[in-house]
């Protein structure tokens, strides 16, 4: 049991550090504890756009006479298959990652992963089997949790977390959601479609607050028309369980408010996991309740390293893969780019959809630069007309005195597609001038990047 590289943890961090690894020549073992994708794959974004797929497929239904199809018969979700093809999924998924590691001659060792001393990690397994592990380096990819706040305690049945929210055995009646970011945001989309009386409760002035204004009070305005009820500026006080349904009392800014539900979902955030995994013992420097390291990953523990959920910068899957990646490529003797946190896209699979990278146009000003901002609405966009998806638009903004594109920010069917343009238009210092010479496609929602940063211009065709 001895190796190049062991990775603890198996997440989109874990395991894509793990397979890099491989390719570069490393001798690479990884330990898990539950499923391999850890919460992403089986508890996380995976199975969540499996639901949200349900979900869209029902909306089509309920929509179809609006595309000329008549349905007879009435149409209704079955919950517990909605549920069951979303575990499925998730599983395709995992037993995917077992083919790469395979594939790639990684070997796994199942149980709880505890750094020991430097190049030795103790494994207990799930019956208490104890054994030894050394590795040249280590990676810490252990993830995150559901955050819980302190008047908010999750038992599991009528105040949850993500994990029961994804396996409900029945389908609620009236949910609270608690938190407005992507998760939160997301299921409360998912039930309040699937026929869940949903209110969102978000302690900000604004839904999706990390995002760009505009995008998040037009993200509100399609919750509403929705049927939607959010409660914004407001905080959960407590919660009281002893009855059939959660009595939640809420504070607003018109006062406090008591709504009745039958499950209220926590989705307030994530804590890392860092409890139990050895870092007190060996010393290793915490920062802000995160593990401290360098541009490429290193503790102040020689060997040592971290990424993913457990250091700073976004809790976001793709950027654990990032670090993974740029970790393992170090410490094989390449010498890759530090990764740019400030290009690093975000996605909200809500309906419509919410993506950005870079600065909010608020955040641009307050920088200090002169402002070129263009905007496209879809109604203004043919293949969203015939799409019969015209809710949202493109939002780009630009240095003034460069062209640089300092921030994209988009809400709309399939925008978490597009964002992925204007992620390689930032990293190739792209213009504004150059995106709007780029021949884009008609009929398809990306003209609207085109025609966003022709508004910006003055040289917007279409409105």
């Amino acid at each position: 049991m001895n190796f190049d590289l062991l990775v603890i943890g198996s997440g989109p961090g874990g395991y894509v550090a793990a397979i890099r690894a491989s390719q570069l020549g490393l001798k690479t073992a990884v330990v898990e504890r539950e499923s391999l994708g850890g919460i992403c794959l089986n508890w996380g974004c995976i199975p969540t756009k499996s639901l949200l797929k349900s979900a869209q497929v029902y909306e089509y239904f309920l929509h179809a006479a609006d595309y000329g199809i008549a349905v007879d018969g009435s149409v209704k979700p079955d919950f517990e298959k909605v549920v069951g093809r979303s575990r499925t999924v998730a599983e395709g998924m995992s037993n995917g990652i077992k083919f790469l590691f395979k594939k790639n001659k990684i070997e796994v060792i199942n149980g709880t992963g505890k750094l020991k001393s430097p190049g030795v990690v103790e494994v207990t397994d799930a019956g208490g089997k104890v054994s030894e592990v050394k590795a040249s380096h280590i990676i810490l990819a252990t993830g995150a949790r559901s955050k819980e706040l302190p008047n908010l305690k999750q038992d599991g049945k009528k105040i949850i977390g993500y994990r029961e929210a994804m396996t409900l055995p029945a389908l609620p009646a009236s949910m609270v959601v608690v938190g407005s970011g992507a998760i939160g945001s997301e299921f409360a989309n998912f039930y309040n479609t699937m026929g869940t009386q949903v209110t969102l409760v978000e302690f900000l002035p604004n839904v999706v607050p990390l995002e760009d204004e505009e995008v998040s009070k037009q993200l509100e305005r399609s919750f509403k028309k929705a049927k939607m009820k959010v409660m914004t500026s407001s905080s959960v006080e407590s919660v009281d369980t002893s009855g059939n349904l959660c009595k939640v009392k809420i504070k607003t800014p018109k006062g406090e408010q008591e709504v009745e539900a039958e499950i209220v979902l926590s989705a307030v955030g994530v804590s890392p996991n860092i409890e139990g995994i050895g870092l007190e013992e060996l010393g290793i420097e915490m920062e802000t309740g995160k593990v401290k390291v360098d541009d490429f990953y290193r503790t102040n523990v020689n060997g040592v390293y971290a990424i993913g959920d457990i250091v700073g910068g976004p809790a976001l899957a793709h950027v654990a893969s990032a670090e993974g990646i740029t970790c393992v490529e170090k410490i094989a003797g390449h010498n890759p780019h530090a990764i740019d946190y400030n290009n690093i896209p975000g996605c909200t699979y809500t309906s419509p959809e919410v993506a950005s990278v870079g600065m909010s146009e608020k955040a641009a000003k307050e920088a200090g630069y002169e402002l070129k901002v263009g905007k496209f609405p879809f109604t203004a966009s043919g293949k969203a007309s015939a799409a019969g998806a015209k809710e949202g638009f493109v939002k780009l903004v630009f240095d003034a005195k460069y062209g640089e594109l300092l921030g994209a920010h988009l809400i709309g069917a399939n925008v978490t597609e597009l964002i992925a343009e204007l992620v390689v238009a930032r990293k190739l210092e792209t213009t504004g001038e150059e995106i709007i010479k780029a021949v884009h496609p008609h009929p398809t929602m990306s003209e609207a990047v085109m025609e966003a940063a022709a508004a910006a211009y003055g040289e917007v065709i279409h409105i």
